[in-house]
């Protein structure tokens, strides 16, 4: 997306709502496309903060404070329109990231099937595949003692042949 002409703050202030951190504010304006001079003045910071922020990379120490505010399950959020940036960025809002479980590296695996964009954390797709395990051994006590007894009895079949 091209810069703005001119900062609209109703529309910055839409696009910064709900974020934790100046940071987190500061680069998702910048995805949205606004100026790093405009980002400054709506954030009342200065200008070399702003630019700092977009240049450094995020800090890691970071990630094991924002795990301790994450929900333990995925959940539902009603349909919001996002901005795709000229550049491809969409920025994800606050309540849709914690809903979706990603955590403070942001790594998320997405493909594209019939022409709808999925996005799956790995917490997520570690909780689904556990489900689908579930519901596959819903009748079994213990898979090892399963394995185990299997393998007993393949080894006295061929003691036995």
């Amino acid at each position: 997306m091209d810069k703005p002409t001119q900062a609209n703050p109703v529309a910055m202030r839409r696009v910064a709502e709900g974020l934790p951190t100046i940071s987190a504010k500061i680069r998702a304006l910048d995805a949205a496309g606004y100026a790093c001079a405009d980002i400054a003045r709506f954030l009342n910071r200065r200008y070399q903060h702003v630019r700092n922020v977009l240049v450094q990379q995020p800090l890691k120490s970071k990630s094991s404070q924002m795990d301790s505010n994450a929900p333990a399950t995925p959940g539902d959020i009603e349909p919001k329109t996002l901005q795709v940036a000229q550049n491809g960025r969409v920025v994800i809002p606050a309540e849709m990231r914690s809903a979706m479980l990603i955590d403070a590296t942001g790594y998320v695996t997405a493909r594209v099937v019939e022409g709808e964009l999925r996005i799956l954390s790995p917490k997520s797709a570690l909780l689904k595949a556990q489900k689908m395990v579930r519901e596959k051994t819903s009748g079994i006590t213990s898979l090892a003692d399963e394995l185990i007894a299997e393998r007993r009895a393949e080894a006295q079949h061929e003691a036995d042949g």
